[in-house]
């Protein structure tokens, strides 16, 4: 199972971009599971990732892929972690 974050709030399109390339992703990689995190529901994630979302976090290592990324970065990202 690979467990991701993907950090990013409302109103942003780079976010939602983002969040259309997992959703895709996961039709085919059923054993991956992706938690959307709003850094506008805590102070801290906030100031910590406002100006780097859309940014995706693996949970086991805390490894983080930084925009700009595309499916094949996505999946490159997945893999070096495995």
């Amino acid at each position: 199972m690979q467990e991701l974050e993907l950090y990013g709030t409302s109103a942003c399109h780079l976010c939602e971009l983002a969040e259309a390339m997992l959703a895709e992703i996961l039709v085919d990689e059923t054993d991956w599971q992706i938690e959307l995190i709003d850094i506008a529901d805590n102070d801290d994630t906030l100031e910590r990732y406002a100006l780097k979302i859309p940014l995706l976090k693996c949970v086991v290592d805390g490894r983080e892929l930084s925009w700009p990324f595309d499916k094949l970065r996505i999946r490159r990202f997945v893999e070096e972690g495995q």
